[in-house]
């Protein structure tokens, strides 16, 4: 057997060698594919492309970055800016609207994997003349103070009284055998994704409420 070889790695060598690893992976210079990609003339990094969107009602077409998410596209491209981005990781809510009906994430979702849905955000569901049941609701039990995450409060809270009226169950339902009923419980676990940093809970409770009896 050969004897061992004796060597030492010293902190700046490893530190060196390793930001020149990252720099050529960051751009583009390691990796058979990449090697493929570059040699068949094609474009190394991001690429555009063009989605259709029917968003509050009206069909768009947005040329947009692969890696847009609908939130930004929404925020940045359509200016409409009453959804919010909160955390940009999906634990706040604030982004939420809806998508064919259901209540998305926004800030996880790319906008290219949307093609054809229809958008539903803040500004398709009432005016500041017409307010929906919902919007006006919230004015009436104070449920927001600083408003931040109202607009995805009430698309999330809109969305949740369908889910109820449609049968889908929660985790506090558990399944479509057990009747599903508009109670504080129920309420609260379906709006659990929705955080209000000012905590008006118990006044959101109560607008969602208040919809949900009217429309029982």
């Amino acid at each position: 057997m050969a004897p061992p070889i004796e060597f030492e790695i010293c902190r700046r060598t490893l530190l060196v060698g390793t930001a020149v690893s990252a720099a050529a992976a960051a751009a583009g210079l390691t990796g058979p594919a990449n090697a493929q990609t570059a040699r068949n003339g094609l474009p190394v990094g991001p690429q555009r492309m063009s989605v259709s969107l029917k968003i509050n009602g009206a069909q768009r077409t947005l040329e947009l970055d692969n890696r847009t998410t609908l939130l930004d596209a929404l925020r940045e491209t359509m200016q409409l800016t009453g959804t919010k981005k909160g955390c940009d990781h999906g634990q706040c809510g604030a982004c939420t609207l809806t998508v064919n009906g259901r209540r998305v994430n926004s800030c996880l979702s790319l906008a290219v994997m949307h093609e054809g849905d229809e958008v539903t955000t803040i500004e398709g569901i009432g005016t500041p003349g017409d307010l929906d049941p919902m919007q006006a609701a919230f004015v009436e039990h104070d449920g927001f103070q600083c408003g931040y995450c109202t607009p995805g409060q009430i698309c999330s809270a809109k969305a949740v009284i369908e889910e109820i009226r449609a049968g889908i169950p929660s985790h506090v339902t558990g399944d479509l055998t057990v009747p599903i009923k508009v109670t504080d419980e129920e309420i609260r676990e379906r709006m659990s994704g929705n955080i209000c940093r000012c905590g008006a809970y118990s006044n959101i409770l109560a607008a969602i409420t208040q919809v949900a009896e009217e429309r029982s």
